[in-house]
């Protein structure tokens, strides 16, 4: 028995030896205790600020516990001083042989790495300004099984200053990325301060938009098509250029998140990864690996445990004000992954389509110009972005290509019909009739009929509860306090928001 047992954990422990992972984490403000006239006030040391040895032992003592917990090869640290804060940590986490700093001069913080993989190198990226001084990137090249690959870690600049800032980020990392063989593995990661779907918020904001809603993240490093659709795991291998896929698109759109904004998840820290980890070559992402790692010590009841400073004062608790990302790598060949999709239901748990797959009898429950639903019988709804081919209360076989989360709805972007069925004459049974829970993620692109409700300041009120609505055309917005009678209403989803949306004017009648 004891042989065979050292067997099987031999074989066991020689399929996971080609594994490693990688992590980045943004660690808010590690400084030493050092005074060097380029610290933010509150970590001046011994001060009132209460930025000390024991405050400073307390957060080297909970970040080494995070980075202990996270297990990673690799760490890409963002926010920290020195070079003696990366060998603090090291003395709590001896397994990280090799260590790397890299920042300018007169900057506060710069990048680093904790690496138990050989780092062979570090080159500087600078990203200079006139008037501001903020991180250059990190180019780093590490050797592990006989492969080099590079890691290129970022701290782009905050939202307090305007995209074109991070723009010049993205344009000088892809001009360095252009001069590496397209076969090169490397990897680009850290804290962009950039959402993975920058494209669809910027214009949102528009202090910050001043690119005529170009952003680095999406339109400079390649992470979106030309039709502004994202690069998936299949148009990454028919794109000519240097495009990236985003590893939050692995992830349901509500795990989305590394921060809170305001209460908003916003994914500012991102793994981004290009073809060759794709190839089946050298150095493989493997399906499915990335997250967030949040244990409830980092996150409970919807916030982040960050180190907390109290008017100026630290608090001698807490972590860091973002969670880590993490995703793993091996040096076997690429594994697509089984995708097992024969319901609408289904799709809900996809979120990129490897070949394309066959939906039956999906009806046509409503339509509106090129835009539609569908549902199956007893399933769930889709809406279907380009639908112009698609006849409502139709029955059809669908071959679906490819699927996305547009703020949060999920949506099939491209389709072609296989079969068209007959027109159905009573489809009342594929509308929804539950109205005690309208905002429940699972009735998400779902038409609800006949719903008497109260509109009053982009709410509509009904049976004690309320969920936002949208009028598509805002020449159709009533008057608060009308009541309605919503003949059909599509629950549709806008930046972490359920909603009501009605999109024409014989959607709804003014009952009073």
């Amino acid at each position: 028995m004891k042989k065979y047992l050292f067997l099987f954990t031999f074989l066991l422990s020689f399929c996971f030896a080609n594994e490693f992972k990688v992590a980045s984490y943004n660690v808010q403000n590690l400084f030493d205790l050092k005074y060097d006239k380029t610290e933010y006030k509150q970590y001046i040391p011994n001060t009132k600020s209460n930025w000390n040895k024991n405050t400073y032992n307390t957060k080297i003592k909970n970040l080494a516990k995070v980075l202990k917990d996270l297990d990673a090869n690799i760490i890409a640290l963002q926010e920290i001083e020195s070079i003696q804060v990366l060998k603090d940590l090291k003395k709590q986490l001896p397994r990280y042989r090799y260590t790397s700093l890299l920042k300018y001069k007169n900057g506060a913080v710069g990048l680093g790495f904790l690496s138990d993989i050989k780092i062979l190198h570090n080159k500087k990226i600078s990203v200079k300004f006139n008037n501001k001084i903020f991180r250059p990137i990190m180019e780093t090249t590490f050797y592990y099984e006989n492969i080099k690959f590079k890691i290129f870690n970022n701290h782009w600049p905050s939202k307090k200053a305007q995209e074109s800032y991070r723009i010049k980020y993205a344009y000088t990392l892809l001009n360095r990325i252009k001069e590496l063989p397209k076969d090169y593995d490397y990897i680009i990661l850290g804290d962009l301060n950039s959402n993975y779907d920058e494209k669809q918020t910027l214009y949102l904001n528009k202090n910050l938009d001043d690119s005529l809603n170009i952003t680095g993240i999406n339109d400079i490093l390649n992470t979106i098509k030309e039709d502004n659709t994202f690069i998936n795991k299949t148009s990454i291998k028919t794109e000519e250029k240097r495009v990236h896929y985003n590893l939050w698109l692995e992830l349901a759109y509500q795990e989305r998140f590394s921060y809170k904004y305001r209460g908003r998840n916003t994914t500012p820290d991102n793994i981004l990864l290009p073809y060759s980890l794709f190839d089946g070559k050298k150095i493989s992402y493997i399906n499915g690996s990335f997250k967030v790692f949040k244990p409830n010590y980092l996150y409970k009841n919807k916030k982040i445990n960050n180190w907390k400073v109290k008017r100026g004062v630290h608090q001698n608790k807490g972590y860091s004000d973002h969670l880590p990302i993490i995703a793993s790598f091996n040096v076997n060949a690429y594994k697509t992954e089984a995708q097992n999709v024969t319901s609408i239901k289904d799709l809900y748990k996809v979120n990129n389509i490897n070949k394309p797959l066959i939906i039956k009898d999906a009806v046509v429950i409503y339509k509106n110009g090129k835009s539609a639903i569908i549902k199956q019988k007893n399933n769930r709804a889709i809406f279907v972005y380009n639908a112009k081919n698609l006849k409502e209360f139709y029955n059809y076989d669908l071959k679906i290509f490819s699927i996305e989360s547009f703020h949060g709805l999920k949506e099939i972007k491209s389709l072609a019909i296989i079969n068209e069925k007959n027109k159905l004459d009573n489809i009342d049974e594929y509308y929804l009739n539950n109205t005690k829970d309208l905002t429940n993620i699972k009735f998400q692109n779902e038409i609800i009929k006949g719903l008497k409700v109260t509109y009053k300041k982009r709410y509509a009120y009904f049976n004690k509860n309320r969920i936002s609505i949208y009028f598509k055309n805002k020449e159709l917005i009533p008057k608060d306090n009308t009541k309605l009678l919503l003949k059909k209403a599509h629950i549709g989803y806008f930046r972490q928001k359920p909603q009501l949306v009605i999109y024409k004017k014989s959607d709804f009648e003014i009952l009073n």
